[in-house]
C-alpha cells in the first residue's frame, strides 16, 4: 500500500498529459487541464514530464501516506497540510509513514497537482493514464477518486530515502509559480477562430474588449462564459469539423464555449478564437465565477510565447535535476 483516500474531495482524478494520436477515431485527449503545472510537479520528484499525476479541482481529498515517499504539491493553492501542518508548495517534499495530507480552502488558482516519486502505478490505456471521466476509461478504475481507494507507487530512486527525520520535510528551495498561475483577472491570448470573419464587426470589438464571466455549467470538458452576446452577419449551417483543446465556439445563444481537455473532437459551431497554447494552463486555473479578458494576438505571436515557454521549462528543469541531487 502507498496512499489510501480518507476523502475524495470534489474531483480527484488521475491525469498526464493526456491520451494523444488518436483524435482520428473519435477518442479525445484528457489529460491535466495545466499541464504546464502537472509537468513541473514531476520535475520537482525526479519524474518524467508527463507522468501521471493525481488532478485535484477545488475541493480536495484528505490522504494517508502509508509509505515513505517524496511528493511535489504544484498548481493552485487549496491550502495543503500534513496532519494538520501546512505544507509549501512548488517545492519537493518528503513525506514520512503514516502523514495524513489534506487540502481545505481554495485561496488561489482551482486545480492543484499532487505528483510522487516513482509515478502512481497505474496501467497505461492509449499510451497515457489519463482519467476520462465520460467513457469510464483510464486512470484508477476509470473514475474519479472515491473513500478507501488505495493508489500504490512505482519504485523510486533511493536518493531520497534517508532524508526526513519527523512527519515531514522539505528543501528551502522553490519554483517561483509567477510565470505558471494566471492573476486575478486573467488575459488569454488568442488566434482567429476558422470562423471569425462569420462575426458581426461589434461583436468581434466586444469579444476583444470586454469581460466574460465564468459559468457555473463548466467542467473538463469546456467552459460556458457569459458577457455581451456574439452575433453572426448571417444565420448559417455549418458542417463538423475538427475541434481542440482551446476552440472558441457560439452556440446560437451567443455565449461562447471554450472547449478543454475533456472536449469532443469534432463540433458545428462557428470558431470565433482559439486560446493559445501558452494560455491554456491558466485556463485550466480559472474557477466558475470568475472573470476573463481576451486578447487578439498573431499566429507568429502565439509561436514565440510556447518557444518561450518552453525555454523556461527546460532551464527550470535542468536547475531542479541539479538541486535533487542534494535534496535534504
Amino acid at each position: 500500500m502507498s496512499m489510501r483516500v480518507m476523502k475524495p474531495g470534489l474531483l480527484t482524478s488521475i491525469q498526464d498529459l493526456g491520451r494523444k494520436g488518436f483524435q482520428q477515431h473519435g477518442v479525445i485527449v484528457s489529460g491535466a487541464m495545466d499541464p504546464y503545472s502537472l509537468r513541473i510537479a514531476n520535475m520537482l520528484v525526479g519524474n518524467e514530464e508527463g507522468e501521471a499525476a493525481l488532478e485535484i479541482t477545488l475541493l480536495g481529498p484528505t490522504l494517508i501516506i502509508e509509505k515513505d515517499c517524496l511528493i511535489a504539491i504544484t498548481g493552485g493553492n487549496l491550502s495543503p497540510t500534513i496532519n494538520g501542518e501546512a505544507v509549501p508548495m512548488w517545492r519537493p517534499i518528503f513525506v514520512k509513514k503514516g502523514g495524513v495530507l489534506a487540502f481545505s480552502g481554495c485561496r488561489s488558482g482551482c486545480r492543484a497537482y499532487l505528483s510522487v516519486a516513482g509515478g502512481y502505478s497505474i496501467p497505461s490505456i492509449m499510451n497515457s493514464k489519463s482519467t476520462y471521466l465520460r467513457a469510464g476509461m483510464g486512470g484508477y478504475k476509470g473514475r474519479a477518486l472515491q473513500v478507501d481507494d488505495v493508489l500504490d507507487f512505482n519504485e523510486a530512486s533511493p536518493h531520497h530515502a534517508k532524508y526526513g527525520v519527523n512527519v515531514f520535510s522539505t528543501v528551502k528551495w522553490f519554483v517561483n509559480a509567477k510565470d505558471f498561475m494566471p492573476e486575478n483577472k486573467p488575459v488569454i491570448r488568442v488566434t482567429n477562430g476558422s470562423q471569425y470573419g462569420f462575426f458581426t464587426e461589434s461583436s468581434k470589438v466586444q469579444f476583444e474588449q470586454e469581460s466574460f464571466k465564468v459559468s457555473n455549467q463548466s467542467d473538463r470538458m469546456g467552459y460556458r462564459i457569459s458577457g455581451p452576446s456574439l452575433e453572426l452577419k448571417e444565420k448559417r449551417e455549418l458542417l463538423s469539423e475538427a475541434v481542440t483543446n482551446g476552440s472558441i465556439q457560439v452556440p446560437p445563444d451567443g455565449n461562447p464555449i471554450i472547449l478543454l481537455a475533456d472536449s469532443q473532437t469534432t463540433g458545428g459551431y462557428p470558431k470565433i478564437a482559439q486560446v493559445i497554447t501558452a494560455d491554456i494552463p491558466f485556463i485550466g486555473q480559472v474557477k466558475p465565477g470568475d472573470s476573463i479578458q481576451f486578447a487578439k494576438v498573431t499566429l507568429r505571436d502565439a509561436e514565440q510565447s510556447y518557444l518561450k515557454k518552453e525555454q523556461l521549462l527546460k532551464e527550470l528543469k535542468t536547475s531542479i535535476a541539479l538541486a535533487l541531487k542534494g535534496f535534504k
